[in-house]
C-alpha cells in the first residue's frame, strides 16, 4: 500500500513513517506549511508550537528524517486554509468572550483534509494519510462505521483533538502509533537512527501572546463579582478565560477565579474556588463519529479538556444539533469555546463545541 505520511519534526510522526515502511508499505513524507511569511508578530515566540515563525526549523528536521529512512519529501503550503478556518475561528471566539481549541479545527479541516487534498493536487497518488497521533481507529461491521477509540497510553491518548473527524475522513486514514506507549515510540526511533528520538513535545499551538493574533486594540471594561459589583478594571475580555486564577490584578483575601464573561458588556466575573463548579453544559454544532446520533438519554463519560481523565455524566438530545451533559459530579472551570468529547470507554461517541 502507498501512504502518504504527515511529518510534523517530531519523535511521533517520524516513529509513524517508520513502523509503516517496516510493515512493507510505500511510504511518501509531507509536512503543512502553515506560517504566513508576510506575518508580523510583536512577541517572542519559541520553536516548541505548531503555529511558529521559526516552521523552516521543523521542515530541515522532517527532511533529514525523510533523508535518514530513504522516502520521499514534499512541503505543502496550507497557510491559507490555516488563515481562513483555525486562526479565523480562534479570533472570532476569543473575541465574543469564549476560548477555542485552535487543534479541533486544524485537524479536521486542515491537518486531515486540506494536506492531503493539497497532496492529490499535486499529482501524488496514495491509498492511506497517516499520522503519528495517539489513537486507534478500527471498522465496526455490525454498525457499518468506522469507530475512533482511545490510544492505549492515557498520558499520550489524542482522541479528544480527533472528535470532529467525519467518515469519509477516517475511511482513508491510518494512525500506526495508537497501541503503543511514548516510551516504545521513542525506542522505534532509536532503532530506526533518527536523531528525533529523545526530541521534547510540542507544548501548545502558539508559543507567544495571543494578541499577536487577535490583532486587537485594547477594549477597557470591568471586573465584577456575581453580583455585579466593580472590583476592577482590564484591557480585554479576550485576555481571560473561564477558570484562570492570576493576571487580574486585585487584592482578595481568598483566590479570585474568572468565572464568567459577558462580551456584550465587557465584563469579566470572578468568583471563589466553589463558584467554578457547574454541574451541567450546554453544546452545539455536534459531530458524531462512531455512533450516527442518540434518540434519548444515554450513560457516557466526557472530557471537557484534553488533559482530563473522562468523568460520568448523562447526555441528552435537547434540540436540533444541540445536548445537555449533566455530571455525576460538578466539573470546575467549564468553558464556552472548548469542546466536550463524548465516550463510551475507550469509543469516542462524538462531541460538541460548549455554548454554556
Amino acid at each position: 500500500m502507498k501512504i502518504l505520511v504527515g511529518l510534523s519534526g517530531g519523535v511521533d510522526s517520524a516513529a509513524a513513517a517508520w513502523l509503516l515502511k517496516q510493515a512493507g508499505h510505500e511510504v511518501i513524507g509531507a509536512t503543512m506549511s502553515i506560517w504566513d511569511k508576510n506575518t508580523n508578530f510583536r512577541s517572542h515566540t519559541s520553536a516548541d508550537s505548531c503555529f511558529s515563525p521559526h516552521q523552516e526549523k521543523d521542515v530541515e528536521t522532517a527532511r533529514s528524517i525523510c533523508r535518514s529512512l530513504d522516502i520521499p519529501y514534499y512541503l505543502f503550503d496550507c497557510a491559507e486554509e490555516y488563515k481562513k478556518i483555525v486562526l479565523s475561528n480562534f479570533r472570532q471566539e476569543y473575541t465574543a468572550g469564549r476560548t477555542p481549541n485552535p487543534c479541533v479545527w486544524c485537524n479536521a479541516a486542515v491537518k486531515f483534509d486540506a494536506l492531503p487534498d493539497a497532496a492529490r493536487k499535486a499529482g501524488l497518488e496514495f491509498d492511506k494519510f497517516a499520522t503519528g497521533h495517539y489513537a486507534r481507529l478500527d471498522f465496526d461491521t455490525a454498525v457499518g462505521r468506522y469507530c475512533l477509540r482511545r490510544g492505549i497510553d492515557p498520558k499520550k491518548d489524542q482522541s479528544y483533538f480527533l472528535y470532529r473527524l467525519n467518515q469519509q475522513q477516517l475511511a482513508r486514514i491510518l494512525m500506526p502509533l495508537g497501541q503503543y506507549r511514548k516510551d516504545e515510540v521513542r525506542e522505534f526511533a532509536r532503532r530506526a537512527g533518527l536523531a528525533v528520538a529523545d526530541k521534547a513535545d510540542s507544548q501548545d499551538f502558539y508559543s507567544g501572546d495571543i494578541n499577536d493574533i487577535l490583532q486587537k486594540e485594547p477594549e477597557p471594561g470591568n471586573f465584577v463579582d456575581k453580583n455585579g459589583k466593580i472590583l476592577g478594571h482590564h484591557q480585554g475580555i479576550w485576555n481571560y478565560t473561564i477558570g484562570q486564577r492570576r493576571g487580574m490584578g486585585i487584592s482578595s483575601d481568598r483566590p479570585l477565579y474568572v468565572i464568567g464573561i459577558n462580551s456584550e458588556r465587557h465584563e469579566v466575573v470572578l468568583g471563589y474556588d466553589d463558584d467554578t463548579l457547574c454541574p451541567s453544559l450546554i453544546c452545539e454544532n455536534l459531530n458524531w463519529v462512531s455512533i450516527a446520533g442518540l434518540n434519548e438519554p444515554r450513560r457516557i463519560t466526557v472530557k471537557i479538556r484534553s488533559s482530563q481523565t473522562p468523568v460520568p455524566a448523562l447526555l441528552t438530545i435537547t434540540g436540533n444539533d444541540r445536548a445537555e451533559i449533566c455530571f455525576d459530579e460538578p466539573q470546575k472551570a467549564v468553558a464556552p469555546g472548548q469542546s466536550a468529547v463524548f465516550y463510551d470507554g475507550d469509543t469516542v461517541l462524538g462531541g460538541g463545541i460548549i455554548c454554556r
